[in-house]
């Protein structure tokens, strides 16, 4: 009997989770394709230490060499056109790698993450160049280069309105420029303003924490606000304020990329049936999995991959095969830097568990710098567990 179709769409850790979990379960009744627009996968929970120089990028950037060897089978493209009712994915030449084509499926998993889209605020088309941040590796390397070179002014950190991935990493980021203006001794010539499109820094569980830090390193907050307009060495915030800046952190608002929404499949978020099952709400054969999903959780690593194994039991029990124990809750760390600037990042370590009405959070909320090596190990057991290395 011929082998069953799934096209996986993104080769993150919710692609890949997918993938390996269907390969290890049904590998018999499956043949499995992940198309990802880049020949390599770069971890996220550990980027704001690239900007201390805690973590380098040759400790979380993988190839799919190996996990091709295990069995995945991998094409590179950019995914612009996805036609349910054909069952056909189309995808296009990447940059970095030759190739395009269709690919026609019996089972899809979308799972691409998110598009940063700052489309909406005013003067981002003709200065974004001015703003970087922690979540794409060139712009990792801007803040970083800036951080570490200028010698008075502002510091301006933005975190959009939620959902956006990885609630904790605009205040890491704040955190961590804090660390490396008073390593440098020059954080008595700057003011650091963190502003908040949301009523407090996130995730909530640990914002009376960061708040407190804050206040002692001296760090502006602003909530409830966003950013509207960008200029060349301001922005503008939705009650008129304007505030200078020299330094210019932003992560944009997170949405689908447009081949969703153009598909049917949902507008700002793929539309799922529930968070244990994954199916969209119309076609049986396409489910979601991780950022893109539009799931009543936080977008962070660890949802992503639960999201991953449901999507695939959602198969794998139509199949009539083994499937896996899953269920949502998580627990995190949050880097809090170093206030007194030494480059010895301490974290905050915070849960919270899903399967409880309301969800149970969980805390310590004293920063400890054994919290930031327990993540590092974390993000390294599942780069090991997805990427053979």
């Amino acid at each position: 009997m011929a082998k069953k179709r799934v096209v996986v769409i993104g080769g993150g850790i919710a692609g890949m989770g997918a993938a390996k979990t269907l390969l290890e379960k049904a590998g018999d009744q499956l043949e499995v394709t992940v198309v990802n627009k880049d020949p390599f996968y770069m971890a996220g929970p550990t980027r704001p230490l690239i900007l201390t120089g805690e973590q380098s990028y040759d400790r979380i950037v993988r190839g799919y060499e190996e996990a091709a060897r295990l069995g995945v089978r991998v094409v590179f493209g950019l995914v612009d056109r996805v036609d349910p009712a054909e069952r056909k994915v189309y995808y296009r030449e990447a940059p970095t790698k030759a190739g395009e084509g269709v690919l026609e499926y019996d089972y899809l998993i979308v799972a691409p993450g998110v598009v940063l889209d700052g489309s909406e605020i005013e003067g981002y088309q003709q200065y974004w160049m001015n703003a970087a941040n922690v979540y794409e590796p060139g712009r990792v390397n801007t803040l970083k280069r800036r951080v570490w070179t200028a010698n008075e002014g502002t510091a301006v950190i933005y975190a959009p309105p939620m959902p956006y991935r990885c609630a904790p990493a605009p205040s890491e980021t704040t955190l961590a420029i804090h660390t490396i203006l008073a390593h440098r001794g020059v954080r008595g010539k700057f003011r650091v303003i963190h502003v908040d499109a949301n009523d407090k820094p996130q995730p909530p569980v640990i914002a009376d924490v960061v708040k407190s830090l804050f206040e002692e390193a001296g760090i502006e907050l602003i909530t409830s606000r966003r950013i509207v307009e960008i200029g060349k060495d301001y922005i503008v915030l939705d009650d008129g304020e304007k505030i200078n800046y020299t330094i210019l952190a932003l992560l944009e608002p997170n949405r689908a990329p447009r081949f969703i929404q153009e598909a049917g499949l949902g507008d700002k978020w793929f539309e799922i049936r529930s968070p244990t099952n994954l199916r969209h709400v119309k076609y049986d054969d396409v489910l979601a999995a991780g950022d893109v999903a539009k799931l009543p959780f936080p977008k962070n690593q660890e949802i992503a991959y639960e999201s991953a194994l449901y999507a695939a039991n959602n198969i794998l029990e139509e199949l009539g095969a083994e499937t896996v124990k899953v269920q949502y809750a998580f627990l995190g760390w949050a880097y809090v830097g170093n206030l007194q600037g030494k480059l010895e990042t301490l974290s905050l370590k915070f849960g919270l568990n899903f399967t409880t009405k309301p969800p149970k959070p969980t805390k310590d909320p004293e920063p400890k710098k054994e919290y930031t090596k327990a993540k590092d190990e974390w993000e390294q057991a599942y780069l090991r567990n997805l990427f053979g290395y």
